[in-house]
């Protein structure tokens, strides 16, 4: 099917399909290019990558994956989205713009995305319930949910009306969250890990890739932009590192740097209605002791921070965030430490 054979793959849970164990995180090409986007997924197909996942909400990355995959290599990959709709018509909008973005007729695995509470799939006005009929119909093979919440994650799989769960696992996970992986083993759901950087603040891939891949049912979809960032991955795929002391280490030390009250950059809190970009300044100070200064020092960025002057402490972010993090005290805190950063010789 491919050219390329290093790739190894696993069973999705009650789904039974086959998914690469490395698999795409298509967010991160909405700001590529439309030509070099196409590329990127060419070259990820070719090496045997056949999970995709998307979701409405990310602008165009549907019409991405439509224009790379619309053709001939649909038939050989797996195509998940996702909906943000809280209603039973909304779902359908949703899912047909999809369909048409995606230039297919069918998704293999269309979830909730991160809804606030876990819906009744016998009353016709929830997404859930359009989500099922829409499978009933062979727009969609299998159904699935995204959260942040742990509580939801666990009640999505005990319901047993999910085929997948995906939800935010690391090596900065607790062992409360770590749980979730056993759970789902016995209840034959798919376990799909996100944020599996931790939103960039894990900045040794090898480390993270060695994390989950301890876990041979857990598939982590890796957010790819640039073509550098996916050969990373092909590379950890053909030669895959094992967690062994010394990244064990290194592990426990970015947890007690990070602590738990650390922004995961999931952008849930967004948009700002005064225009802060809350969940990329929310975690400056711990991206300027973990990157190159000078990257988050520009006048771009200075101009951006000066922003969060303009913070009403509306509390909106802190009712949105999955985490229940003290976003506006966040961002006050990191305007203070980025100053001290500017001010430094």
């Amino acid at each position: 099917m491919h050219a390329q054979k290093a790739m190894t793959y696993t069973r999705l849970g009650k789904t039974n399909l086959q998914v690469s164990r490395t698999a795409f995180g298509a967010l991160p090409i909405q700001r590529t290019p439309l030509k070099e986007a196409v590329e990127i997924l060419h070259r990820a197909y070719d090496a045997g990558i056949n999970f995709y996942d998307t979701a409405r909400y990310y602008t165009d990355s549907e019409s991405k994956l439509g224009a790379a995959f619309g053709d001939g290599r649909r038939s050989a990959i797996i195509l998940a989205t996702k909906s943000a709709a809280t209603t039973a018509d909304g779902l359908r909008a949703d899912l047909e713009t999809s369909l048409r973005n995606l230039k297919t007729d069918y998704v293999d695995l269309l979830q909730l995305h991160n809804p606030a509470q876990l819906y009744a799939p016998d009353d016709p006005a929830s997404p859930l319930y359009a989500m099922l009929e829409a499978q009933r119909q062979g727009k969609v093979r299998f159904v699935g949910i995204t959260n942040h919440s742990i509580e939801r994650a666990r009640g999505a799989v005990l319901s047993t009306l999910y085929d997948t769960v995906q939800f935010p696992l690391s090596a900065l996970s607790d062992a409360k969250d770590l749980e979730l992986i056993s759970l789902c083993q016995q209840h034959d759901v798919g376990l799909i890990a996100m944020k599996a950087l931790a939103g960039g603040l894990l900045a040794q891939a090898h480390i993270a890739f060695a994390f989950l891949r301890q876990f041979e049912h857990v598939v982590p979809i890796w957010g790819i932009q640039r073509r550098e960032e996916l050969e990373e991955f092909i590379q950890l795929e053909a030669d895959p590192p094992h967690l062994d002391d010394a990244m064990q280490q290194a592990i426990e030390k970015d947890k007690t740097e990070l602590g738990s009250s650390f922004c995961r950059g999931c952008g849930y809190c967004m948009p700002c209605p005064e225009g802060i970009n809350i969940s990329w300044l929310a975690r400056m100070p711990l991206m300027l002791r973990r990157a190159p200064t000078h990257v988050y020092l520009s006048p771009e960025w200075q101009a951006q921070m000066e922003k969060v002057k303009n913070c009403r402490d509306c509390g909106m972010c802190r009712a949105k965030c999955p985490y229940a993090l003290d976003t506006p005290a966040l961002l006050r805190t990191a305007r203070t430490d980025y100053a001290t950063f500017l001010s430094a010789p």
